[in-house]
Order: structure tokens, then sequence, then C-alpha cells
């Protein structure tokens, strides 16, 4: 039954990250056709084709190897300037032509009213914005299904579990010494099911409340708990522990190193700031809540910010995800990860034994959070990605504009295809990347759930 559910996981997260890739596709196509512009393929995947059908001028299909898609659009670039010198070109020349001969390829006669670069550079901003942007309306639909309709665990002001004596950390085997002291809240009769009212006289309504009271009071504290429906009140002899820092929001606050970024340990977990406060001995249950609208949008702001974050981490990460993939180094627990780690982690949620809806949230989650990075690294201002295209658009309307204002000729379209060696260094960069990835998820995979 695992390998069954393993198996069924794999595949629905696999089919999970074609469909975000497929949905990305779609809105470069609508677009593209909605302001007139000849598609010639539309493609998940790239590589040799495996299926694909004609419908109209379009053909559909899927390819090879599932990293991505393509739209192909007639006069993605425009003619080049012809060379009367009658010097052979350069290495560099040449490579930009042959650019230009591949994206205007299927051009044919009465095409010219049909062309890409021809289109307004609003209409291209549009056109090549819509991709990315379909991924963030994916991830929006997915994560309000998370947030707003299955909801997350919350912490609460009830009391999960109580610690029965006071031990350090190498200690804790699971049973108390017998010469352990209590813990304060074993010793002051806190029961599993308690829900903390009042600590010190200060209302706690909610477990940040209760959490943050707890930490700022030592010695005996009066404690409310509602107990059975009744009123209890205790006074556990609160001590100090060193526990991880947390903010006004109750939330973790980890180490940042001199430049602000994150200190992880050497499996790759962020290290919490540390601080002597009380100590009372339990844990909060926890129960499943829904989120408000505007608690979602923040929750994928700080999202978006985050996978910025990672985005401008990516090069720093290359050395040790090389050592996990062919030198035998551990994998750290914020390695980046491609298709098959993204999939292969779908199979390990699917098989846990865990309720239905915790496994369809982290798996909808996952899904959300991909989307978010395909909308945030697209919109890269780097060729072929498409915010490149997008700042060749916005540079071509900014050209025109400035021309206009200081009476001089129209410098007509940007050539963007004049970047394409740029570009290429870039796809480069991304296959041997990916190909490290893919051999890192392999045979050293990141496991979600240790």
């Amino acid at each position: 039954m695992v390998a069954l559910l393993t198996t069924l996981g794999i595949v629905l997260l696999f089919l999970g990250l074609l469909l975000s890739f497929a949905w990305h596709e779609l809105g470069h196509l609508a677009t593209a056709k909605m302001f007139g512009v000849r598609c010639t393929e539309y493609m998940v995947g790239f590589g040799k084709t495996l299926w694909s059908t004609r419908r109209g001028e379009t053909e559909y299909g899927i390819k090879l190897v599932p990293l991505g898609g393509f739209v192909r659009m007639v006069g993605m670039a425009p003619p080049g300037k012809q060379d009367t010198s009658g010097k052979p070109p350069s290495r560099w020349r040449a490579m930009i032509e042959d650019a230009r001969d591949a994206y205007n390829a299927e051009q044919r006669p009465g095409d010219e009213g049909r062309l890409f670069y021809t289109r307004a550079p609003w209409k291209r901003v549009i056109v090549m914005a819509a991709g990315p942007v379909m991924n963030l309306i994916l991830a929006a639909l997915l994560f309000s299904t998370v947030l707003m309709g299955l909801g997350v665990h919350e912490e609460t002001n009830e009391v999960g579990t109580v610690s029965e004596c006071l031990v350090s950390v190498e200690e804790a085997t699971g049973e108390c010494p017998e010469d352990a002291e209590p813990t304060p809240a074993a010793a002051a009769g806190v029961q599993p099911g308690d829900r903390i009212v009042a600590v010190a006289g200060t209302a706690t309504p909610d477990w940040q409340a209760a959490n943050k009271e707890i930490r700022e009071h030592t010695g005996p504290t009066e404690m409310k708990v509602e107990r059975d429906g009744e009123t209890v009140t205790l006074e556990p002899d609160l001590v100090q522990n060193e526990l991880p820092a947390r903010d006004a929001d109750g939330e973790i606050i980890y180490q940042t190193d001199e430049r602000g970024r994150d200190v992880y340990d050497d499996e790759g977990r962020p290290v919490p700031e540390t601080e002597t406060v009380g100590f009372l001995g339990i844990t909060f249950a926890t129960e499943r809540q829904t989120m408000t609208a505007m608690e979602t949008a923040g929750y994928m702001g700080d999202s978006l910010v985050l996978v910025g974050e990672a985005i401008v981490s990516l090069p720093s990460k290359v050395p040790d995800l090389f050592g996990a993939a062919f030198l035998g180094e551990d994998r750290r627990a914020d390695s980046p990860i491609g298709v098959v780690g993204v999939s292969r982690i779908g199979g390990e949620v699917l098989s846990q034994p865990l309720p239905v809806v915790d496994r369809a949230v982290i798996m909808l989650t996952m899904l959300g959070s991909v989307n978010l990075f395909l909308f945030a690294f697209n919109m890269l201002p780097l060729l072929p990605l498409d915010g490149g295209h997008i700042f060749g658009a916005i540079w071509e309307s900014l050209r025109r504009k400035a021309a206009r204002l200081f009476r001089r000729p129209d410098p007509g379209p940007f050539d963007v295809v004049k970047l394409m060696p740029l570009a290429y260094v870039v796809m480069l960069a991304f296959i041997l990347f990916s190909l490290i990835v893919l051999v890192a998820d392999i045979v050293n995979p990141v496991r979600l759930l240790g």
C-alpha cells in the first residue's frame, strides 16, 4: 500500500507541475492570439515530440523533457539590417543572424500583419507577462484553497502535552530519570486539555498571549485554566530556561550573518536565536483554522519575498548542490530541487500515515510555492526568460517616446536578437544547473519529512 501511495503521489505532483507549465504557456497563447499574432506551436516540454495534434494554425503537443514549455510566435525578431560591407560576418554577428533565422523560420507570405515584433510594445508586454501572471493566479487559487478552505494547523491556548520532568536535551530519552525534578507544569497539576485563560492576572485568549506571559514570568505565578467547563486556579513555580527567541507575534527569530542572510546548521536547518525566559513545561495543542482573504494575501506576499530571496541565493547554493550530487556530501534541507525532486516529495507525503486533509494541504502548498517560483523566476529581465522580452518591449517604448520628445527619427523596434549571445550563456547555465539538480534529486534527494 505504501508503494502504491508513493507512486500515486509522484504521479499527482508530476502532473501538477505539467499543468503549471501548460497553464503558463496558455497565457502566452491566448493573449498572442487576442492581438492577432500567428502562433504555430504550443508545447509542454522540450526536445523530441511525444504527442501532438493540430487545431487550426497551431500544433499542440507534449515533448520529452518536462522542464517547461513554449509557444512559437511568428516574427519574434525584427529583420536585420543588410550587411553591404562584403566582409565575412564575425562569430558574434553570425550567432545573432542564426538566432534571427530561427525566430523567423516559419514566417510566410501574408504574415506581415501578424508578426509579434510589429505589435505595440504594451501589447508585447501583456503577451510575455501573461505566462508568469497565469502562474501567479494559479498560486493564488491553490493558496486560497488551502488557507481559506481547508485551513492550516495553528497553536491554541489549550495544553497539548505536559513534560514530566526537567532534563536537558541530551538526557531526554522519553523517560524521566529517578532523580529528575518535575516541570513546573507537572508539579502544579497542569493537565492536557486545560485551556490557559489567564497568567499573572493577564487574560490569554490565544496561544501567543499565553506563551508571551509564561515567558515573561519566573517564580510562583498564578495561572487560571478552563477544565471540564470550570475555571481552576493553579500556581506553577516557573523556572528560567534558554529557549528559541520569538518576536511580538510569537514567530521564532532566526540567526542572520553580517549580510542579513539566514544562518543554517550542517543539515540545512535555520539556526534560531536564543533567550533566557520563563519555562512551564508544556506544548500547546493545535487545531485547523482558516484564514481571511487579507491574511491569505499577506501570506502570499511574504511567500513571494521568500521566493525572491531564494532566487537571489541560487548561485551560492551551487557548490553544496554539486557536492551532494557528485561528492557524496550531505544534501542540505534548503537545497534547490527540480521536477524529479518535487515529484518524489509528493510520493513521500502521500505515503505518510497522516490525515488525508493534511496530505492534501502539504501537496497543494508545494504546488502553489512552485507556481510562485515560476512567476518570479520568469519575470527576471534576462533572455530567454519572459522578463527579458518584457524589458526589450519597455526599452523600445522608452526610446520611441524619447525620440518624439526630442524630435528625433523613430529608432524603430528594439532588436532583441542582439542579446541572444547573452541568452545562450543564460540557457547554458540553466541547463548545467538543471542537470546538477537532476543528479542530486536522484542520488541524494531532499526528504521533506526527514
